[in-house]
């Protein structure tokens, strides 16, 4: 009589595992429930910025490291890439095209000013301290947008080494931590009201959530006006986006050595996550979407762009950052300078 192996058994002998992201899926969960854990305990650290520390800790810790190294690794590239579009796809639902008309033109005019400056200034810098591969980039794209979401988006289209994005997110996600306890002390001296206060925070700090950490400290008036400053900033994303990817078509049509393989991998000229971010701002602005919806959608956005960037987090190797680290500290330092002084003055101008 022939035995037949039980189906646990079977799959074991014919070499079955878990799917390989399977692992560093499950790991991001963890990372996120995690950082929900110190958001809850310390309100003033953002869900996003605990996501980000908390993947740099797993890949350095002596027990972990391995783990994050190798078999989650498919798994935490996976939720830094895609859970990341997903995340900027919901992120146009927290804009409008009423909100931004209410700021006024004069206000629009100097962000898209601020915008323009500090990644222009930030990009030739970079490159001219000899900073390596889309580093210069990315770091302009995250001090000028909106943070770590800005650098995920932008190396999709760019194609960008992981370890370019993981310390160009580290970078700004440090620089925008320092702000929530810097910029509160600077008010008073600089000599701003509340809401010009909200303004400079908004057109100043660099993720959604650090502005709100920060603006939050001189009242709801700062807060309402940090919030829509920064949406208009996040918006700026779609055309930058579709520039690069526009850019990066072009040099693959210069490569003819590639062939036609060059032209199977030139990106799309308006990435699908782009398109996706600009159809939910257009879905929000027309009032449909019931408050429970938005909140949903907002709590949603939350938690894939904090998976997204503790598997971002998770890439940063410490170590290999001591070659280049003065520099990509000093370039952190001299964006900060030129963004929070851009807009500082944008804001005098306008109030």
């Amino acid at each position: 009589m022939t035995l037949t192996a039980a189906p646990g058994r079977a799959r074991q002998a014919a070499g079955w595992r878990p799917p390989a992201p399977a692992y560093g899926l499950g790991l991001a969960v963890a990372g996120v429930a995690a950082a929900w854990g110190v958001h809850r305990l310390l309100p003033a650290v953002p869900l996003l910025t605990a996501a980000v520390v908390l993947g740099i800790v797993a890949a350095h810790l002596p027990g972990a490291r391995g783990l994050v190294r190798g078999v989650c690794r498919a798994g935490l590239s996976l939720a830094g890439k895609r859970l990341m579009r997903l995340g900027i796809v919901l992120l146009g639902l927290k804009l409008s095209l009423d909100d931004v008309l209410g700021l006024g033109w004069a206000t629009v005019a100097m962000v898209l000013g601020v915008v323009a400056a500090t990644f222009c200034g930030t990009w030739w810098l970079g490159r001219r301290m000899g900073l390596r591969g889309d580093q210069p980039l990315l770091i302009a794209t995250g001090y000028s947008i909106c943070g770590a979401s800005a650098i995920g988006a932008v190396s999709e289209v760019s194609d960008s080494d992981e370890r370019d994005v993981a310390t160009s997110v580290a970078l700004v996600t440090l620089c925008g931590t320092l702000a929530i306890a810097v910029l509160p002390l600077l008010q008073h001296p600089l000599g701003l009201g509340d809401e010009a206060f909200g303004r400079w925070v908004g057109a100043s700090v660099h993720d959604v959530g650090q502005v709100v950490a920060t603006a939050q400290t001189a009242g709801p008036s700062a807060l309402g006006d940090a919030v829509l400053v920064k949406l208009v900033r996040v918006a700026m994303l779609a055309p930058l986006v579709a520039v690069l990817a526009t850019s990066v078509r072009a040099r693959g049509r210069t490569k003819q050595a590639e062939g036609a393989e060059a032209e199977r991998r030139r990106p799309p000229l308006v990435p699908l996550f782009v398109l996706g971010f600009l159809a939910m701002t257009a879905l929000r602005s027309t009032d449909v979407l019931s408050t429970t919806v938005l909140d949903t959608a907002a709590t949603a956005q939350e938690l894939l762009l904090a998976a997204a960037l503790f598997g971002l987090g998770s890439a940063v190797h410490l170590p290999s950052l001591t070659r280049t680290g003065a520099r990509v500290a000093a370039l952190g330092l001299c964006a900060w300078v030129v963004i929070a002084g851009a807009s500082y003055g944008g804001v005098l101008l306008t109030t």
